[in-house]
């Protein structure tokens, strides 16, 4: 853990404390960048308190004020929901507490684990919580763990299955050269990015989620599966010229695909290796 995260890691203990003595809470964890030692000056803490029952607005103003020099930024969703957050400034540094109930925290992880909603962004919470620091209620915590890191196998074939498509870019070169299609040309590459990602985390057995995606080179290296180069080469697209880069990206599609039939060949891959190696021409008037 570098010197940064250990100082983010002491001040959200000390500024957990008042929130701990309520006894409505079960459960305090710290997740994000802090957790996995990954910190720099930009940094942020993300925390999250769990509950039998949420705490009063009245509970949580008393937290506040024991805490010199937090001041409350907003207050974000809707604690009707069971789960709700805010966002405080404490000694220069954004720190994001999100409160929620079990009931609505183990609701959460079964629509990923039992019904496979691998669209919500919340997918990208059981990344948080798996390799989250527990600072209170640490059996719980540990329980929610162990339940994440059993990932299911239809979870698993479902994100490749929800990831395998691409939009064969590298067939229409001329047409592009043609057209005002700057914006386009680079949500393509964006999206064929994450689509890669997400074929390759079902393979690897890793949540993973479009929503606030950072930190990918430190992602990448979590896969035992996956090309050679991955990070760079995905890297590389956003700053080769069109021509090569989306040559660049054919090839990473073809070898992400020839991964899927190897490690998950119950994947039918036919429609994303339909396009590899097309190139559009054009049409010409048919004569009267």
């Amino acid at each position: 853990m570098t010197n940064r995260s250990q100082y983010l890691l002491d001040l959200v203990k000390r500024n957990v404390e008042p929130y701990i003595a309520n006894p409505k809470t079960r459960a305090v964890m710290v997740t994000g960048s802090v957790a996995e030692g990954l910190c720099d000056e930009y940094s942020d803490c993300d925390v999250m308190f769990y509950y039998d029952e949420l705490p009063t607005e009245s509970e949580l103003d008393q937290a506040r004020q024991q805490n010199p020099g937090a001041k409350l930024a907003e207050i974000l969703g809707d604690r009707a929901e069971g789960a709700f957050g805010e966002t405080l400034c404490i000694g220069g540094v954004e720190c994001q507490f999100a409160h929620a109930t079990i009931a609505q925290w183990e609701r959460e992880i079964a629509s990923i684990l039992e019904a496979f909603d691998i669209t919500s962004p919340i997918i990208k919470g059981m990344s948080g919580t798996l390799n989250g620091i527990a600072i209170y209620g640490e059996p719980l915590i540990q329980q929610w763990q162990a339940r994440l890191a059993n990932y299911p196998d239809g979870l698993a074939q479902r994100m490749v299955e929800h990831y395998l498509k691409f939009v064969p870019v590298w067939g229409m070169g001329k047409k592009l050269a043609r057209r005002d299609t700057t914006l386009w040309y680079h949500q393509i590459l964006v999206e064929s990015a994450q689509n890669i990602l997400g074929v390759l985390s079902g393979l690897n057995r890793l949540y993973f989620s479009t929503f606030q995606f950072k930190r990918m080179g430190h992602f990448v290296e979590q896969m035992a599966i996956a090309p050679a180069n991955l990070s760079t080469r995905l890297e590389g697209l956003f700053h080769q010229e069109a021509p090569v880069a989306v040559t660049q990206l054919e090839a990473l599609v073809q070898e992400t695909t020839e991964l899927v039939d190897i490690h998950m060949p119950q994947v039918d891959t036919s429609l994303a290796k339909q396009k590899l190696g097309w190139r559009q021409q054009p049409w010409t008037p048919a004569p009267h």
